[in-house]
């Protein structure tokens, strides 16, 4: 798969396949990851890889944790609020989501069960937590969602589907914690792994892109 395929080709994945990526294959998406560009070089990224086993053993006890009224605490903040088109495009979004799975407005049961599906890391049979150092601050955590971009794209010219979970970054604490990990990482977010399972409603709708006129000024 050339590049052009893999951009247009990849889409945040919410239910996969029990069968596990092999090891070499990972390996592969990691060594090809290694290539994004970072601050002076820096390549500030840590991954935390946890598969079959240890991935359910990871999402068990976050489920758990969530459930007993664990506190969220990210790394670094979330937006407080969302405007303009911005909110537009994240309705919209979540819209498209809800009802793929039929899921009404006023279904807040069945709301909280899609939510917690990010504990669950949607049935993945992998996950890759991403952290940065703590003192190197915001330049380091774009680093590392340059280097989520590259991981995903190069699961995908693989075969292999993704979908990052800022969701797992909530709970930055609780991760650091269960995967033994020092205060000096700063957790940015998760991506879960695996191939795709092409039955479920929640796989066949796609977001939109905005054209080029809304994004773009040219400043000739």
């Amino acid at each position: 798969m050339d590049f052009e395929q893999a951009i247009k080709s990849r889409y945040s994945c919410r239910k996969f396949q029990d069968q596990e990526v092999p090891r070499e294959s990972i390996e592969n998406i990691l060594t090809l990851s290694q290539h994004t560009a970072s601050w002076n070089n820096v390549q500030p990224w840590h991954v935390v890889i946890a598969s079959g086993a240890a991935a359910r053993r990871f999402s068990t006890a976050l489920v758990t944790h969530v459930e007993a009224g664990g506190a969220p605490n990210p790394d670094f903040a979330f937006p407080t609020e969302y405007q303009g088109v911005e909110k537009v495009r994240r309705r919209t979004c979540g819209l498209q989501l809800y009802q793929a799975v039929k899921i009404g407005r006023e279904d807040e049961a069945r709301k909280r069960d899609q939510l917690f599906e990010n504990y669950r890391l949607f049935n993945a049979p992998h996950v890759a937590l991403i952290t940065a150092p703590s003192y190197l601050g915001f330049y380091a955590a774009l680093d590392c969602g340059l280097y989520v971009n590259s991981f995903m794209l190069a699961a995908q010219s693989l075969g292999v589907s993704t979908i990052a979970q800022a969701a797992l970054a909530l709970y930055s604490d609780f991760v650091r914690q269960h995967f033994a990990l020092g205060d000096d990482r700063k957790l940015v977010c998760g991506i879960s792994f695996g191939f795709e399972d092409k039955t479920p409603p929640i796989n066949q709708y796609r977001t939109e892109r905005t054209s080029l006129d809304q994004v773009v000024t040219w400043a000739d």
